[in-house]
């Protein structure tokens, strides 16, 4: 009896020892999964992280509905100027009337060295195609609050630039279409050239058919390490389309965020719906965190000169007119002159 109990435990043990095996080798090959997949997530997230540790936004900067820290109380955050005006769904910078000017500027002046600024805009009007204008921009400059002819704000500024020009002043060109979004940075000897859409100063843009769009329309610029990057999303496909990349740019800290439009003969609804700004966390050497930049530059400027193919206006047409018939003129009447001269001197040789 006792060796028959002993041999069915031996054979129990046996069965038992045969599924072990099997039973650990296919949870080793689950475990093994779970950490590859584990890994390539981790991977991913680390890739993700490379350039950007992370990013926060930055409220004290961020003008977001439902706006409240914007007005003419001393807590607000954003000052209004000329035409703007705050409704429940965006700040209208300019109506769609004539000869109007508006801006929004922030009351705290940017110290950080990373950032994004994401704009959601809106451009829309009664005007059909190249018959509405101007505009709008968005600036990062040492200067605030002033009124000018570049959209709204002051010429010869100091600081970042980024314009959506919706009228084409120097159409004669034919050599970009409209809206056309561009980029200047100014150190206060510079001016804006509206003859000629600003392209003797621009450093990069692209076409942004943003005006009258059934979608909505967002703005990207990115500064970090001495790059501006500009995108935009205006055709409703949620991904960003890169508008200008600008390497060697160096902004000074401690300027301020603002937004403006103008109107003229043509004009628009200038809307911002939200500026958000977002710190970027990213590894620098500590040579870049030393450096201190004290006036807007670019590396190399030259680079980015644009040549301009002048045309003439139709004054100059009809003055270039008048002044080639008179020559004409002269000419001939010079000719006659000479012509007779010459006849009366052949005919004395006769006598």
């Amino acid at each position: 009896m006792v060796a028959a109990v002993n041999g069915l435990n031996l054979d129990r043990q046996t069965g038992f020892g045969g599924l072990y095996p099997m039973f650990g080798l296919k949870r080793s090959r689950e475990l093994t999964c779970l950490f590859v997949a584990v890994c390539v997530l981790m991977s991913r997230s680390l890739a993700d992280e490379q350039d950007f540790v992370e990013d926060f936004l930055k409220r004290e900067y961020s003008l977001i509905k439902p706006y409240r820290g914007l007005g003419f109380s001393s807590s607000s955050q954003w000052d209004l100027m000329g035409t703007a005006m705050v409704t429940p769904d965006h700040v209208r910078l300019t109506p769609d009337l004539q000869s109007r000017q508006g801006a929004v500027w922030s009351r705290i002046p940017l110290f950080l060295k990373d950032w994004e600024l994401k704009v959601h805009f809106k451009i829309q009007g009664q005007g059909k195609k190249n018959l509405n204008g101007d505009g709008l921009a968005l600036w990062l400059t040492k200067d605030r609050m002033q009124n000018g002819p570049v959209f709204g704000n002051m010429n010869y500024f100091v600081g970042l630039g980024i314009f959506v020009d919706t009228y084409p002043n120097a159409d004669k060109t034919h050599d970009r279409t409209f809206p056309y979004v561009s980029v200047m940075l100014g150190n206060g000897t510079l001016s804006y050239d509206h003859d000629y859409d600003g392209r003797p100063t621009e450093l990069g843009g692209c076409t942004a058919m943003a005006r009258n769009a059934i979608y909505d329309t967002f703005l990207l610029i990115r500064y970090t390490k001495n790059r501006l990057t500009v995108m935009v999303d205006v055709d409703g496909k949620q991904e960003w389309k890169e508008c200008a990349d600008i390497s060697g740019l160096r902004l000074p800290s401690g300027y301020f965020f603002g937004a403006s439009s103008a109107t003229g003969d043509l004009s628009d609804n200038h809307d911002i719906i939200s500026m958000k700004l977002y710190q970027l966390t990213v590894e620098r050497s500590p040579e870049e965190e030393e450096e201190e930049v004290t006036i807007p530059s670019v590396d190399n400027m030259q680079q980015f000169h644009v040549e301009i193919q002048e045309g003439m206006s139709g004054v100059q047409l009809f003055f270039t007119f008048l002044f080639s018939i008179l020559g004409l003129g002269v000419l001939v009447v010079v000719g006659l002159i000479v012509y007779g001269r010459w006849k009366e001197n052949r005919r004395k040789r006769f006598y």
